[in-house]
């Protein structure tokens, strides 16, 4: 896939990061933004493959960095949040810019609530059929008003065709696309063009977090910075990941030096 150039952005915070994006959104500013997207006429719509939210990690952003397909992802997100301290940090140390930073589920729930606020709809993509049951039900309970216009739970690859077909069809504002798709985020990037002008979030585990089957890390632990501990605890294997922490700290000291950013 060949590298495109950054998109024109709406979001007035947009930065370039390390060669990838992050936007500078208070908390305040997201119900108009995000209205403002969805409202948009058919004639002056935004384009489908732009329509993307991104809760970006550090890991994310070193895998961008090595993976075209993935970085190109992100330069033509709708949004690009950043949910780790460490990316904060980065940006201040090299633009002197702050970004707001987002713990994932917060946003998720704070999204939702604006979507309600305006009777928009929402399709629930991935996990089991179980699963994706009593997240529909956890959320008619706590958005009453925010409508489901679809579920669906992983499907064989023979049947994407027609599960893209009745998203678009369905239309929803938000498609929400958990873990148990073939591809994970990346099927969002894939099939873009043949979904509707909706926003798509994926949304990694957090239908199991809704339906109890994980926990999250606390407020005290996010705010922190130090919810790395605390997945490296539940997965042991995660404490490698401290080399690519390592890597990423000569990088920003590289790109200040040079001031390649």
């Amino acid at each position: 896939m060949a590298i495109e150039k950054e998109p024109e952005s709406v979001i007035r915070g947009r930065i370039s990061f390390l060669k990838v994006l992050l936007d500078i959104i208070p908390p305040d500013e997201l119900p108009d933004i995000i209205s403002g997207q969805l409202a948009q006429t058919p004639g002056n719509a935004p384009n489908v493959q732009r329509q993307n939210i991104i809760l970006l990690s550090l890991w994310d952003l070193l895998k961008a960095r090595r993976n075209s397909d993935y970085r190109n992802y992100i330069l033509n997100a709708f949004m690009v949040l950043p949910i780790s301290k460490s990316l904060v940090g980065g940006s201040y140390f090299l633009k002197r810019k702050k970004p707001v930073r987002y713990m994932p589920f917060r946003f998720f729930i704070d999204l939702l609530g604006i979507l309600e606020s305006r009777e928009y709809t929402i399709y629930l993509l991935g996990g089991n059929d179980k699963t994706l049951k009593r997240v529909e039900n956890n959320i008619h309970q706590t958005f009453p008003r925010l409508r489901i216009v679809g579920r669906r739970s992983a499907f064989r690859k023979q049947e994407e065709g027609a599960i893209i077909e009745a998203i678009r069809k369905a239309s929803p504002h938000l498609l929400l696309v958990g873990r148990g798709i073939r591809g994970g985020e990346m099927w969002i990037a894939r099939n873009s063009a043949g979904l509707n002008r909706g926003l798509r979030l994926w949304c990694s585990d957090l239908f199991d977090v809704l339906t109890e089957k994980k926990s999250r890390p606390g407020d005290n632990v996010f705010n922190h910075g130090l919810e790395a501990f605390y997945y490296a605890l539940r997965n042991p294997l995660k404490i490698f990941r401290v080399f690519n922490y390592i890597r990423y700290k000569f990088l920003l000291l590289f790109y200040k030096i040079f001031n390649k950013d």
